[in-house]
């Protein structure tokens, strides 16, 4: 985590924004979507980095139940043949749902995580973002609470209901916790670059944790359920963590100072910034003045590069992990010792992943370059289809169309994962971040809900063309 003076850090995420006026160009805070103190409000301190802790442990939770619900595999396959005696239940239909269930569990994911984006646009205005994150946070707890109970009950008799309730509960965790990253995320918009980095950064804490916890249970597990509800309980704790930390996050002062009440907006598109904020009375009351919905083309206008970006960015992370990297083999795997065999993927895909992406998005809390207005930063988004042949022709098995495998080394897969979570974790942190920036500050969380739309589009677009892409090899 990057602790250094907020002075400092602020400073340093905002030299890549040219002040819209000579007012903001005075303080190194003013960025056209953030608004500069008032004469006699001095900038408080982030005490003992107190909001970066939060910021960067809210990060964890909003990826951590998810990740931990798709390391679970062997729990799913040993609940979903026969708790009791997980050598029968080989009828057709098992044998659906087994083969299949990893599909189901995508579809349940990633629809749900795009309808409740849309919903909480529209709720911006009406639900304040402090009731719909913590009523979110409490609904995944809850699921998580019922997960736990179900790892120990014999689900032998009814492994349909069990299925049945395991998509459910996908699907309501899946939508919740939408919610509840992307109102963060939005939160974040009001505070300096700093604080978003944290909260980007510990998403991807999230994965390194779930592919440790993953490399641990392969290595020491002896019973599945046992190992399985450690995971649960740690998810279910870290949440209960989480939701302590929404409680305490409003009444640091420096949260104050950057949650405060600001004006509405007179200026949503042009290049024009919107007025300082000199109010000291809460926004206009719902229905007395304004829309319930936040302005989407003037946000869609000024974030549509940044949002290209972020979109391409993702969909090429999903082309190539997990459907491409997982079925990359040791070439050295007929030699049976654990590295190549056991260990090879789970280490070479999920953890180094996860860790490089969590460097790269660290990486951003010193170096924030090229800007969001510069044409390298998009060129270099689509430099990175240039990883798609040289993880193709690692040595991906099966292979049906494409016989020659040109990287003939496991050093290779190790070198270009390294390279993909790298520029996936510093590229993406950096159009993230600076999408609710260029904007006024009073759309900077409903900004924050639309970057997170590029994102989950992203993903959609990437995991459907990696299943016609694997199809190809």
């Amino acid at each position: 985590m990057a602790l250094g003076s907020e002075d400092a850090v602020c400073h340093s995420s905002n030299s890549t924004y040219t002040p819209v006026s000579g007012s903001l160009g005075a303080d190194p805070e003013a960025l056209p979507g953030l608004d500069c103190p008032g004469p006699g409000l001095p900038r408080p301190e982030d005490r003992f980095n107190g909001a970066y802790v939060i910021f960067f442990c809210l990060g964890i939770g909003s990826l951590l139940p998810w990740n931990f619900f798709v390391t679970a595999k062997e729990y799913w396959a040993f609940k979903l043949r026969n708790c009791s005696s997980p050598a029968t239940g080989n009828s057709p239909e098992d044998t659906d749902i087994m083969n299949y269930f990893e599909s189901y569990l995508a579809v349940a994911s990633t629809v749900p995580a795009l309808l409740c984006l849309v919903v909480n646009f529209l709720l911006v205005n009406r639900i304040p973002v402090r009731v719909r994150v913590l009523a979110s946070l409490t609904v995944t707890l809850a699921i998580f609470v019922v997960m736990t109970v179900l790892v120990k009950v014999d689900t032998s008799s009814w492994r349909h209901g069990f299925f049945a309730i395991t998509i459910v509960c996908m699907v309501i965790v899946s939508g919740s916790s939408t919610i509840f990253s992307s109102s963060v995320y939005g939160l974040t918009g009001a505070f300096p670059m700093r604080n978003a980095q944290a909260l980007i950064s510990g998403g991807a804490m999230g994965g390194t944790i779930s592919a440790v916890a993953s490399l641990v249970d392969l290595a020491a597990s002896r019973d599945v359920t046992d190992s399985t509800l450690a995971f649960f309980l740690t998810a279910a704790a870290f949440l209960g963590l989480c939701l302590g930390l929404c409680l305490l996050l409003p009444r640091l002062e420096y949260s104050r100072y950057y949650m405060r009440p600001i004006c509405p907006a007179r200026v949503v598109s042009g290049e024009e910034a919107a007025p300082q904020d000199t109010c000291s009375t809460p926004l206009v009351a719902p229905g007395s003045g304004g829309s319930h919905l936040p302005p989407l083309r003037p946000i869609l206008k000024k974030t549509g590069g940044l949002g290209f970006c972020v979109l391409y960015l993702f969909l090429i992370t999903s082309l190539i992990f997990p459907a491409v990297c997982t079925n990359i083999e040791s070439l050295h795997k007929d030699s049976g010792s654990p590295w190549t065999t056991t260990f090879f993927v789970p280490l070479t895909t999920f953890l180094l992943y996860n860790f490089a992406d969590l460097c790269g998005r660290q990486i951003t809390a010193w170096v924030q370059v090229p800007g969001p207005k510069s044409k390298v930063l998009p060129g270099l988004v689509l430099l990175r289809s240039c990883l798609v042949p040289l993880f193709v022709f690692c040595n991906y098995q099966p292979r049906v169309r494409l016989a020659t495998v040109v990287f003939r080394s496991d050093v290779y897969p190790v070198l270009f994962t390294c390279l993909l979570g790298l520029s996936n974790g510093y590229l993406s942190t950096l159009a993230l971040v600076y999408g609710p920036k260029i904007v006024p500050r009073e759309l900077a969380e409903a900004t924050g809900v639309v970057m997170s739309f590029y994102m989950s589009i992203g993903l959609v677009l990437g995991s459907a063309c990696s299943a016609l892409l694997v199809h190809l090899i």
